[in-house]
């Protein structure tokens, strides 16, 4: 059986014309679907018949809120949602003045590896559908009652090795008749898989591409991002200028501020000399510590004077704001807790 969320509204019109229905019936159905109705049952200007059929012939996914943090520091909520077949992933709700931002997942796990993340730990379980991750936001909406504006895939997994669900997802969401969330409005982050920056670049999207460089030289950046042994960073950055080039649409990067690993003098200064002439800026972030991560937090002085010597070399840095503290707010560690829970219960 076939998802009905992950089908846009041209191919709901071929799935419905092979039942016999009028073409209309596909934007009365992707509207109720960006709704987030738990049940074909729901859809009342439909008739009984064909909402019977739909049943018959189409999956609809409804996540179950498996667990939720409310921070009461900053209002951030995050998420674990318990999907169809029992797996479960991670969600974050953040309020900004700007406006609404969700934080999606793409993978059930995540194969990247990377030393500072709990995503990952267990390893990849599978790929998210076009419409599971869909559901993210609309079911985020749905339980808290807000309009999202912005949303940013930076959640559990690695989008760009989910490419065709995530690409998939980009057009769904942003679509006019259904949540309509402008591109210009969504963020992609990406441990750099430069092949597909590449193949995204050619797709014209109008989303803000957010690579996570974390280290500006290869021995260091191989030590905690195994991705980096296929990709080195004279790949990656190639791939970036290939992609700014051909969108023009500036790139931001991701950085990592880890003790003693990815915060010294000298890293800023080749970070500072990768970046230089570029439409860059460059998102400094403060370790989210991880029990099993040797990785420690820089200091906070040191974070200052890293993001100082970064602009005073020409390159624009910011530090980012640590949200939901009290909440475990970094991807990985709420489903990483369920799996434990499982495991001690015997229900894994």
């Amino acid at each position: 059986m076939t998802e009905i969320k992950s089908l846009t509204i041209q191919e709901l019109k071929e799935e419905l014309a092979a039942m016999g229905e009028k073409p209309f019936r596909a934007g009365q159905i992707f509207k109720w679907l960006h709704g987030g109705v738990e049940s074909f049952e729901e859809m009342s200007n439909l008739s009984k018949d064909l909402r019977a059929r739909l049943a018959e012939r189409f999956i609809l996914t409804v996540p179950q809120v498996a667990r939720k943090q409310v921070s009461q520091v900053d209002g951030t909520v995050k998420y674990l949602w318990r999907l169809r077949d029992g797996d479960c992933v991670e969600s974050v709700l953040m309020h900004y003045e700007h406006g609404v931002s969700v934080c999606v997942s793409t993978q059930v796990g995540c194969r990247m590896g990377c030393k500072f993340c709990a995503s990952g730990l267990n390893g990849l379980k599978r790929h998210l559908s076009a419409g599971e991750i869909l559901d993210e936001v609309l079911f985020m909406q749905k339980d808290s009652g807000e309009t999202v504006s912005n949303i940013v895939l930076m959640g559990t997994g690695e989008p760009l090795d989910n490419y065709d669900n995530v690409l998939k997802f980009l057009h769904l969401v942003s679509c006019p008749e259904g949540v309509n969330i402008g591109q210009r409005h969504i963020s992609l982050s990406t441990s750099g898989i430069a092949d597909k920056i590449e193949k995204l670049a050619g797709e014209k999207l109008q989303i803000t591409l957010s690579v996570s460089l974390h280290a500006p030289d290869d021995e260091t950046r191989s030590s905690i991002m195994p991705v980096n042994d296929a990709y080195p960073v004279e790949r990656l950055m190639r791939a970036c200028r290939y992609y700014f080039d051909t969108t023009g649409r500036r790139i931001s990067y991701e950085y990592m501020m880890a003790r003693d690993k990815t915060d010294r003098p000298w890293q800023a200064e080749k970070l500072a000399s990768l970046l230089r002439g570029r439409p860059a800026h460059v998102n400094l972030i403060p370790l989210n510590e991880v029990a099993e991560s040797p990785l420690r937090p820089s200091r906070p002085e040191t974070v200052r004077r890293f993001q100082q010597a970064l602009e005073k070399r020409g390159v624009t840095a910011t530090v980012r704001r640590k949200l939901g503290p009290d909440i475990d707010a970094a991807c990985g560690q709420l489903r990483r807790r369920e799996l434990q829970k499982q495991q001690d219960t015997g229900r894994f």
